[in-house]
């Protein structure tokens, strides 16, 4: 038994950690880097460390650290979560050398599946279906050669590493010739190794996955499947379970395959089967194998009320029950969709923000399961990746749990910088989702319209305000605030169709330069003002049509007064 676990991780995955192993009677002790230092896994967590500053290989990537805070703070395991070190077989391998229980797979079979290639090789052993493809190829040649017998549309893709990283789509020749050189410069740089390999692309593709956990002793059960096809740039944003719109025949094939190729090795503790499935043939192929706790594991605990986690923890301490015993009564009830709620910006292209965030807040429901590490009041960094939470939702059936993701996605509310959480509430909206008819390359078609006005010139003193705006404080010495001509602000409102009290910005002498992300109305009210979009004059006291990409300009004011209102359709929301 354990009297202490070590979480080789951060963020929600470690707070989460932190609660099952709470739940268990063992301790847990986190470790953080001091940029970290505000994360809600530290309040979870018994004990803390710190691994001090610097970057990951200094912090989170610093296994020997880690192993050595481990032993001088008496944990007798390590979890690693999922990212980081979860895949470093070394880093598996110096754990059990120092007397540490790894909580994980092997580090043989971290390497057997870390690799694409021999991961594909022990599947053809396994009998699972395999897209055509390559072994490993040397050089452009050798991979022109390779293509000319696959055929195109194909893939050149880095054997190692994952996350959609090192992956180049040739539709010809010509495009595979562009592709090779830089494709294994990003494996090189990113994996420490640019060897490639070729494999068939599947137009119409959806991309299910199979959660697997085995003990070790060549037994592995299945619990059920996941479909991750919502997917921008190869990384999953919407996961799913069960998947939707599968035969019956296709989902008992797939969890067979895929619990025959974890056998196959003895795979011990959670894993991820993957597999891309050709919607027009009703074929599967697989993929790749994960060899850790997947991000999204969090939808087949809820269908199949289990905790993988759990179930890691008792593995390692050798008291799980037979994995016959475990699977006997698992059948899954109910449909789970997860979203993954992330610090960038889609406007942006998806660029990471950072930041102060001064608001969090979230619906508290009985079907909503949030896995997250923030508060308000926290400093986000840019080191890290940029998921904020993952937000899990529960129905009786697959439209109910969708309808129920719609109102917890339209209740959640981040102030401070930008996140995704509009362009989920779209995809949420999109009719694709709701049929259950994603395809992987489906979010390439989404046009997203976002509710972002950007801030290009300042301007002096522009503030934001609301009307009747803050009162009631000036027994503590505020005074009340709001426009300061509200008649201006109110009457502009109205003009617009707003409530009076909706937001708008407040120009003192000089005005901002603003672009808009989407289409809109917008009003100019209060004091005469220079004012041009895209450059034309412009009138104030009327609505104004403005579509995505134009600038509004605001210059000098031109008459009297020195406060000049700007009004938008619904307001600002801010």
């Amino acid at each position: 038994m354990f009297d202490k676990v070590l979480i080789a991780n951060r963020g929600a995955i470690a707070v989460r950690i932190c609660r099952t192993l709470k739940s268990l009677g063992v301790s847990s002790l986190a470790i953080y880097a001091e940029d970290d230092r505000d994360s809600l896994h530290l309040k979870a967590a018994d004990q803390t460390v710190s691994l001090g500053s610097g970057t990951l290989s200094d912090t989170y990537l610093n296994g020997k650290k880690i192993i050595e805070i481990a032993l001088q703070h008496g944990a007798q395991a390590v979890h690693p979560g999922y990212g980081f070190l979860s895949e470093n077989p070394e880093f598996a391998e110096a754990c059990e050398a120092a007397g540490l229980v790894f909580l994980g797979p092997t580090a043989q079979q971290m390497r057997l599946f870390g690799l694409k290639h021999t991961a594909r090789d022990l599947a053809e052993k396994a009998s699972v279906p395999l897209l055509p493809g390559s072994g490993l190829v040397s050089d452009l040649q050798e991979a022109l050669a390779a293509a000319e017998n696959i055929g195109y549309p194909l893939m050149l893709k880095s054997t190692a590493g994952g996350g959609g990283i090192g992956m180049s789509l040739c539709y010809s020749a010509s495009e595979l010739e562009q592709a090779f050189d830089k494709t294994r410069q990003l494996s090189q740089n990113n994996f420490s190794s640019g060897d490639l390999f070729l494999e068939k692309f599947v137009s119409r593709a959806r991309h299910i996955e199979v959660q697997v956990f085995g003990d070790g002793q060549g037994k592995a059960i299945t619990l059920g499947e996941r479909d991750c096809s919502a997917q921008r740039r190869n990384q999953k944003v919407i996961e799913e379970a069960p998947a939707p719109h599968l035969a019956e025949s296709t989902r008992n094939r797939i969890q067979k395959v895929a619990e025959k190729l974890m056998c196959s090795v003895s795979y011990r503790s959670a894993g991820t089967v993957e597999f891309i499935y050709d919607v027009d043939a009703d074929s599967f192929y697989f993929l790749e194998v994960n060899t850790r706790l997947q991000v999204e594991h969090g939808v087949t605990e809820e269908v199949f009320n289990v905790d993988l986690v759990q179930w890691m923890v008792q593995l390692g301490q050798s008291t799980l029950p037979d994995l016959d015993q475990l699977a006997a009564p698992l059948k899954p009830r109910g449909h789970a969709i997860q979203v993954r709620l992330y610090a960038e910006n889609p406007a942006k292209d998806f660029q990471p923000s950072s930041g102060l965030l001064t608001q969090v807040d979230f619906p508290e429901t009985d079907y909503l399961r949030l896995d997250h590490w923030i508060e308000p009041g926290m400093e986000i960094s840019a080191n890290y990746d940029p998921m904020l939470a993952k937000l899990i939702v529960k129905g009786a059936d697959r439209s109910e749990a969708v309808a129920r993701l719609t109102e917890t996605l339209q209740q959640s509310q981040l102030y401070g910088f930008e996140t995704n959480l509009d362009y989920l509430r779209q995809l949420a909206a999109a009719p694709d989702f709701i049929q259950g008819q994603l395809i992987t390359s489906s979010l390439k078609n989404l046009q997203f319209e976002s509710p972002l006005v950007e801030v290009l010139e300042p301007g002096t003193q522009t503030t934001l305000q609301d009307y009747p705006a803050r009162g009631g404080y000036w027994q503590v010495g505020i005074p009340p605030s709001g426009p300061f001509d509200d008649y201006s602000f109110r009457l502009g409102n109205r003009l617009l169709g707003n409530a009076e009290s909706c937001p708008g910005l407040e120009c003192t002498l000089t005005g901002p330069s603003l672009k808009f992300y989407r289409s809109c109305r917008l009003l100019i009210a209060g004091a005469p003002m220079e004012a041009r979009l895209d450059g034309e004059e412009v009138a104030l006291w009327t609505p104004i049509e403005v579509e995505p990409g134009q600038q509004l300009s605001l210059g000098k004011i031109t008459g009297q007064g020195c406060r000049t209102y700007l009004l938008i359709d619904g307001g600002f929301d801010c």
